[in-house]
């Protein structure tokens, strides 16, 4: 892989906001506000210039319009000279995931030397539009000159037109929905009701560990919501008392009444953001700051997203090992994106079953069973909380740190997204 280090792209550090459930204290503030302070929390734990930052890429899924290239709205708000171009990219939950990738290619390329790539999105304020007959009579009276024309919006009016139009949470190809299909895959893989449960209560416990030994607190920045409000310094969707009892009361959530996905052993919808640098590891030496990890390789994967929704991780995992030269035990760190623990269990499953790898992965990469005492160790989605922009820079983040505290080598980062798609991201653990 790539040895010059004038373009050898190195993730020097990350930062986020709190991740706080959707409707909570964020529920007043614009992914844009998220996103410029995530930005100004990175400027300022690295301590680079703004001056020195060639381009900031965000990742988001909910557009404002208000704020289109939200990107370049919060790198201005962040203080990043006007100079400095900015872009916004979406695809679905690998968006940031997707930003860091550019980050590390415009490295390779010699086009950038220093990139910030973030992710932000709010669930508090989406987007409801009128129905579509009402915007196209508003949209025509914007013609109108006299008060005897603008009676024409009246002309075939009906009242059912004021009906607004809520954003869809089904996929627009199949018309199911995300917890619909994780529901599908968990029988499809014979994943029960009481594991995914098992499974959501470690990741809850797993995170409140890590919030009680301070680990969060040099990546979460605290932040004041509005003027006057308390200042926000954790997550508030971590439940570290989740029992066995007290998940199996609830209800199914998606599949009524037989399926096993529920409310609590799914990722919660969730507002926050994340920021990461990437640098060259020339960038970096001369500016005195030390990577965590070198960027090694990424990789971009579909699937059907009929009966293979959120199997991303699944195919993603061993086509960038292979591609890399390694085993699954050569990885010292696992970061794998929580969306539900159905879903999470589903792709360990394919990963250690045989059919799969062969006739689905077609790689050299044998099954495997996923060594959980390396696996999400610091909580995840399900816990923390999954702003679809903002998971992809928590992970890497995330999984930068633990290569430094458990002394591992490399670190494997993967994810799924709506689509049908999938992502992997190869870190190595930077000593020099």
């Amino acid at each position: 892989m790539q040895t010059d280090p004038a373009t050898t792209p190195v993730f020097i550090d990350g930062v986020r906001t709190p991740f706080l459930k959707s409707g909570s204290d964020f529920k007043k503030m614009l992914a844009y506000d998220l996103a410029r302070v995530a930005i100004s929390g990175l400027l300022g734990k690295t301590g680079i210039s703004p001056e020195a930052v060639d381009h900031t890429i965000v990742g988001t899924v909910i557009q404002e319009v208000r704020t289109a290239n939200i990107a370049r709205e919060a790198a201005l708000a962040a203080g990043i000279p006007d100079s400095k171009p900015a872009h916004t990219v979406t695809m679905a939950c690998i968006s940031s995931n997707l930003a860091l990738a550019q980050a590390a290619d415009a490295i390779r390329l010699g086009r950038a030397s220093a990139v910030i790539a973030g992710g932000t999105e709010t669930m508090s304020d989406v987007p409801i539009r009128v129905s579509r007959r009402l915007r196209a009579k508003l949209l025509e009276a914007q013609k109108y000159k006299s008060p005897l024309e603008f009676l024409k919006i009246l002309k075939g009016f009906k009242f059912a037109d004021l009906k607004p139009e809520l954003p869809a949470i089904a996929e627009f190809s199949t018309n199911d929905t995300m917890g619909a299909s994780c529901d599908k895959l968990a029988a499809m893989f014979g994943i029960s009701r009481e594991d995914q449960d098992a499974f959501a209560i470690s990741s809850h416990k797993r995170a409140a560990a890590a919030w009680e030994s301070g680990y969060y607190n040099d990546e979460v920045i605290a932040m004041q919501p509005q003027p006057g409000r308390e200042v926000v310094h954790h997550d508030n969707g971590i439940r570290g008392d989740s029992s066995p009892d007290k998940l199996a009361k609830l209800r199914p959530a998606f599949v009524k009444p037989y399926g096993t996905v529920t409310a609590a052993n799914a990722s919660f919808l969730t507002d926050g953001a994340s920021a990461g640098l990437v640098m060259s590891l020339n960038k970096a030496r001369a500016s005195g700051l030390k990577p965590m990890a070198i960027i090694k390789d990424y990789i971009f994967v579909s699937q059907d997203p009929r009966h293979e929704l959120l199997l991303g991780p699944a195919y993603a995992t061993p086509r960038i090992l292979e591609r890399n030269g390694l085993k699954p035990d050569d990885i010292g760190v696992y970061e794998f994106h929580e969306a539900f623990a159905g879903q999470i269990l589903a792709n360990l499953k394919a990963l250690s079953t045989e059919s799969f790898m062969k006739d689905k992965v077609k790689t050299s990469i044998k099954p495997f069973d996923m060594p959980m005492d390396r696996f999400n160790l610091k909580g995840g989605s399900l816990s923390i909380g999954h702003p679809f922009g903002a998971t992809g820079v928590r992970l890497v983040t995330t999984a930068a740190r633990r290569l430094h505290e458990e002394n591992a080598r490399y670190a494997l980062i993967a994810a799924c997204a709506a689509g049908g798609q999938g992502h992997a991201m190869l870190l190595e653990r930077f000593d020099g």
